[in-house]
Formats: structure tokens, sequence, C-alpha cells
């Protein structure tokens, strides 16, 4: 398969928003490009430093002195390291999809198997190659402005792969399978930080067999 359309995993100049309608963590949003280009470099140094560090020791200090901007800047937009790394999650999933999106085109999958085999090799590059991925897990909340529930990232992966689902393959949606989804996200997640745990660059049956896995499982709903 080609993959001249897919782009990078670092892409500095995407949005700190999420383009998929969730609630984002930023304090404000930077109106002119100087300020949305202050708010990239943060958000590349956070994760560089959680790659590095980890997310305990990562600080707001170092965030900023890694992205040369006065610690103010910082606190102009994010209120402390855990809404950065929620912002973070937020640009990870509008990669992944626009990746998985990008795939789609180039080469549209025969059938839903083939789709869910695409959505966890796509998973998989983005935790080989974007920084801090592997750390992030895309698990946390990522909405906490809400207080009727807590959004994580495998929600918001789940609600979107609802729509593929519907749009591609005219497989529509209810609530049951719409917590069946979710189940499979999540397996699908925890596998994959399993293959990595086995290997830095990603057991190579233990991915086979989250493909394995995630598909019987969905098979159950799924025609």
């Amino acid at each position: 398969m080609s993959t001249a359309t897919v782009p990078a995993a670092r892409q500095p100049t995407m949005s700190p928003v999420s383009k998929f309608g969730q609630t984002h963590s930023l304090r404000r949003l930077p109106v002119q490009e100087r300020s949305a280009a202050r708010v990239r470099r943060m958000l590349d140094a956070a994760a560089d430093l959680i790659e590095e560090v980890g997310y305990d020791r990562l600080s707001t200090t170092a965030i900023a002195q890694r992205a040369d901007v006065a610690i103010g800047s910082v606190y102009q937009f994010f209120g402390d390291k855990r809404s950065l790394a929620e912002a973070l999650s937020q640009r990870y999933i509008d990669l992944y999809f626009e990746r998985l999106t990008a795939r789609f085109d180039a080469e549209p999958p025969a059938d839903w198997r083939a789709g869910v085999e695409a959505a966890i090799a796509e998973y998989v590059h983005m935790y080989r190659t974007a920084p801090g991925f592997r750390v992030l897990h895309l698990a946390d909340a990522i909405d906490p402005g809400r207080a009727d529930a807590v959004t994580t990232g495998g929600d918001v992966i789940a609600d979107q792969i609802l729509a593929g689902l519907a749009q591609r393959f005219g497989i529509g949606g209810d609530d049951e399978l719409g917590k069946t989804v979710t189940v499979a996200v999540e397996t699908g997640q925890a596998l994959v930080r399993l293959a990595f745990r086995r290997d830095p660059e990603g057991c190579a049956a233990s991915i086979a067999e989250a493909n394995g896995v995630v598909c019987d499982y969905l098979a159950r709903r799924l025609p």
C-alpha cells in the first residue's frame, strides 16, 4: 500500500484543538498565529518530555524551558500539566484519525475486518513514532469540564469508529453496538500496550493476537 498520502507522526502545524467536537483543555484559544505557534511548541515540548522522563516527573517549568516560552505563557493557555497532557491526547487523536482516513481513502478496506486491522496498524504506528504516545495511552480523562461523565481517549476513538462503520460499511449503530465497539477499542489499546511491553518496537505476535481478539469480539455484533 502506498503511504504517500499519510501524514507524518510529527506535524507541528496541527491545530492544538480537537477537530472532533470534544471540549478542549485550553484555558483560552489562541487567536493570533504567534500564540498558536507557542501552544504548538508547548505541546511538542510536553510530548518530548513525557517520552524522556514520564508523566510523573513532567513539570510546567520544564515544558516552558524546552518550548522557550515564559512560564506565564504556559499558564495563559493551560491550567496545569494535566490539562497540557489532555490537549496532547486530543492532538494525537486528531492525528490518528487523519492518518487512518488517509489510509482508507488511498486503499479502501474490503470489509470491516480489514478496517480493524488498518486501525490497529495505525495505532501501532503512533506508538512507534509519536513522542509520549505510549506513555499517554489516550486513556486518561480528556474532557474534565463535563460534570455528567468522564470522557477518555478510548471513548472518542470508539465514537469515530462507530461513525466510520456507518459511513464506510453501512453498519448502523445502537447503544449495544456502541458498548461493543467501546470494549473492542479498550481491549485493542490494552493488547497494543502489552505488545510494546514485550518488545520496544512492538511484539509482532502480540499485535497479531490483538487483531484476532478484537475482530473475533466484534464479529458477535457485526455482519
